[in-house]
């Protein structure tokens, strides 16, 4: 079997990107590819796409599905890494409902030349055991293959599958990292779970990185802060706490969909701990989440995915921003405030964000819409 000696982790930002749909839940292949190199802003935007994640309903489509986006992502980065002056990485999302889907996701990754693969143990139904389908099941794939790729686990109390624990047991992710292609975890969840991974880090590790990705993007703003006034102090001294000194290897921003020159440059200033910086793309950013939520029944509510996609059409990057079937829609009323929202966001964004680091999109990018499945 291939060795993964020399694979490291990517660091930085990665964009779990949307599904395009049409109105009978069929890939568009051509604004399936225009999404893909809109994330990567020519080398300015996303470090990793991943595909058939959470944001791009891999719960709502079925495997074939699936297993396009991957390959149309992959293809994608394959192209951009020609040309960007950065490595580039596509990330298949390989969960599916069931076991025997899964491996048969892991398997057309593998064909497909994906550069890793992400899988969330807790959202398939008939797998009890996390830490022994990884070793046992996902390895078997690799034995037949001859080859590994790299494996990242993901960890979300969002889509968890009914009657499971809501987060992977500290003790199944120690044991799943001792494996050789288990290299990371993304986490969707609070500070305060974030931290019990990075503490316990440094014994997951066994010959190789074991990287640590914060799913909730918002978080790098408080993680990353520089201590200023004595507040300021007690946070930062309580998230070295948390984090045992360590921080995300990396950022999975849903937003980024809509924002991913804004999300790439906000990760860097974070990293560099850029105090001014850090406020402006903060603010920018979070008022993209506001633009996201609306009230129904006198309820606060976030349609996530719907909102993305209607980003992208404002923008010009699809034409299509139908939602996949079970995924909640914006009304026709929430449809136009969230444009008359978005539209302010761009303006903002391009008169207070520094030159540069304002997404762009060429039109180019994108030619006839074709149909899969």
């Amino acid at each position: 079997m291939d060795s993964l000696d020399e694979y490291i982790p990517r660091p930085g930002l990665a964009v779990p990107i949307v599904t395009i749909l049409d109105a009978r839940g069929r890939i568009l292949e051509d604004q399936q590819r225009a999404v893909v190199r809109y994330a990567l802003q020519d080398g300015a935007g996303a470090d990793i796409i991943f595909a058939a994640g959470t944001t791009g309903e891999w719960d709502r489509i079925d495997n074939p599905r699936r297993q396009a986006v991957a390959r149309i992502a992959v293809e994608e980065c394959r192209r951009a890494r020609a040309s960007a002056a950065k490595k580039i990485e596509a990330w298949a999302g390989i969960t599916a409902h069931t076991r025997s889907d899964t491996l048969d996701n892991l398997s057309h990754a593998l064909h497909a030349g994906a550069d890793a693969v992400v899988v969330a143990p807790l959202s398939i139904k008939d797998v009890e055991h996390p830490a022994e389908f990884v070793e046992r099941d996902i390895g078997a794939v690799f034995d037949r293959a001859g080859r590994m790729l790299p494996l990242f686990l993901y960890d979300n109390a969002g889509i968890a599958a009914p009657g499971k624990s809501p987060h992977l047991h500290t003790r199944d992710v120690k044991a799943m990292s001792r494996l050789p292609y288990v290299r990371g975890i993304k986490v969707t969840a609070s500070k305060t779970v974030i931290g019990n991974y990075t503490r316990a880090a440094s014994h997951f590790k066994a010959g190789h990185e074991f990287a640590i990705y914060a799913g909730n993007p918002y978080l790098i703003f408080d993680l990353f802060a520089p201590p200023e006034g004595v507040g300021d102090r007690m946070r930062h001294y309580w998230n070295r706490y948390l984090t045992q000194r360590t921080r995300p290897y990396g950022v999975v921003a849903g937003a980024a969909n809509a924002m991913p020159r804004e999300w790439q440059r906000a990760w860097q200033v974070c990293r560099s701990g850029d105090v001014e910086l850090m406020r402006l793309y903060s603010d920018v950013l979070d008022e993209f989440r506001i633009a996201c939520t609306f009230k129904r029944d006198a309820k606060a509510w976030r349609p996530t995915i719907a909102s993305l996609k209607a980003s992208l059409k404002e923008i010009g990057v699809i034409e299509s921003d139908a939602v996949g079937a079970g995924t909640p829609p914006l009304s026709d009323s929430e449809r136009r405030e969230f444009s008359a929202r978005f539209a302010a966001i761009r303006a903002r964004a391009a008169e207070m964000l520094e030159r540069g680091w304002v997404s762009e999109y060429d039109s180019g990018n994108r030619a006839g819409a074709k149909k899969i499945g």
